[in-house]
């Protein structure tokens, strides 16, 4: 039997549910204006996107962290080979899988390239660097996380292969990269941005080796994450550094609090992963200490995160469409590519957070189940499912 570290499964599950509740909105939610437009959204529209901010960095950070704890069991080039061998399959699994259940389109004209890519793009780059000493690791991810800001004050390549490539590997905000042929490559994840995150979650797996004490990894952790708070509020407070959109006074304190803390998520800004990281790595201290129901429900999810990822999506879509047709609403497809959805579809928030307790009540035994099945079994392709 595989054993596992608890406390990384009930956090990871605990956001993976969160994370529904995201995907819940997208397809199901009455189509308008952003939930961070501070224009037009509400309170609890806001927060109802922001929370799933942690989604996206928790993701990659612990699967920097599965890696380290992966090459426990493995030689450098076994990581290494692995590695790029599960980044590609990451990859192709966001171009042909998500793509489609984006688009509906079997021919595929627009392919994306979303936060599977990002972790797919960040375990190559991992294993590119699997053989440097691992202060070479933490220094690259240092630089990446702390320094990347500083590209917000260069004019970066917009077009041909260079701007094509930086747009993939830098700066990716829903760029699209012509392919020819009718064809284009939506990127919703910049791949190094996102990497340094990665990087981070695999110099942190140092701290779940086997025999390490575990009150000085709780405190590690305690204080790693409390000075990424920390750090957050005061570089947004000073409103120079870190983030390319400066918050501003809005019409009434509370949306002036929701302007401090929209960070940019695309790509990931010092501000956003310190906003986001932070909280998860105190939570990543008190998981170990947790126990009950609610820590065991998570870890459920925990266990199965590419099997959940992916079921979850399907499930979502099914009642999109289901809903779609029993609504009578013509199906024809309008707007830009990137989400196929019926015009005139939609349910407001309330529903949407039913939707949300559906989904995740359905799938709870299906995860539980392939979550025991992988523990207890060893088939090389449930590495990769």
């Amino acid at each position: 039997m595989k054993e596992r570290i608890h406390s990384i499964d009930i956090v990871r599950g605990l956001i993976m549910i969160i994370m529904t509740l995201d995907h819940s909105r997208d397809f199901l939610h009455v189509p308008g204006q952003s939930p961070l437009n501070m224009q037009t959204t509400t309170v609890i529209l806001f927060f109802t996107r922001w929370v799933t901010h942690f989604c996206a960095p928790t993701f990659v950070f612990l699967s920097g962290t599965s890696a380290f704890l992966a090459g426990q069991r493995r030689s450098k080039k076994e990581l290494s080979l692995f590695l790029l061998k599960r980044g590609a399959w990451l990859i192709l699994s966001d171009m042909l899988i998500i793509t489609f259940l984006f688009t509906f389109d079997p021919l595929y004209h627009v392919v994306v390239l979303e936060v599977l890519a990002a972790i797919g793009f960040g375990m190559i780059i991992l294993a590119l660097l699997i053989h440097a000493p691992l202060r070479v690791i933490i220094m690259t991810a240092l630089i990446i996380v702390f320094g990347h800001n500083l590209l917000d004050y260069v004019q970066l390549p917009e077009n041909g292969l260079t701007g094509g490539l930086t747009k993939l590997f830098v700066s990716a905000v829903a760029a699209s990269i012509p392919l020819g042929g009718n064809r284009m490559l939506v990127v919703l994840y910049a791949a190094i941005p996102w990497a340094g995150a990665m990087l981070l979650g695999y110099a942190f797996g140092a701290v779940y080796k086997t025999g390490f004490d575990g009150e000085r990894r709780r405190r590690i952790l305690r204080i790693s994450g409390t000075s990424l708070v920390v750090l957050f509020i005061v570089l947004r407070l000073v409103n120079h550094y870190g983030d390319p959109a400066a918050w501003t006074v809005q019409r009434n304190a509370a949306h002036t609090l929701l302007s401090f803390l929209n960070a940019t998520k695309q790509p990931p800004s010092l501000l956003f992963l310190s906003m986001t990281l932070g909280p998860v790595l105190i939570l990543l201290s008190f998981a170990e200490q947790i126990s009950g129901r609610f820590s065991s429900f998570c870890r459920v999810y925990g266990n199965a995160p590419y099997f959940y990822f992916i079921v979850h999506l399907c499930f979502i879509r099914i009642i999109n469409i289901v809903l779609i047709f029993l609504s009578g609403l013509p199906i024809k497809f309008t707007g830009f590519p990137l989400v196929w959805q019926a015009e005139g579809f939609g349910y407001p928030l309330w529903a949407v957070y039913l939707f949300w307790f559906l989904v995740i009540a359905v799938l709870y035994f299906p995860c539980k189940w392939y979550g025991n099945y992988k523990r207890n079994h060893t088939q090389w392709w449930l590495s990769y499912i």
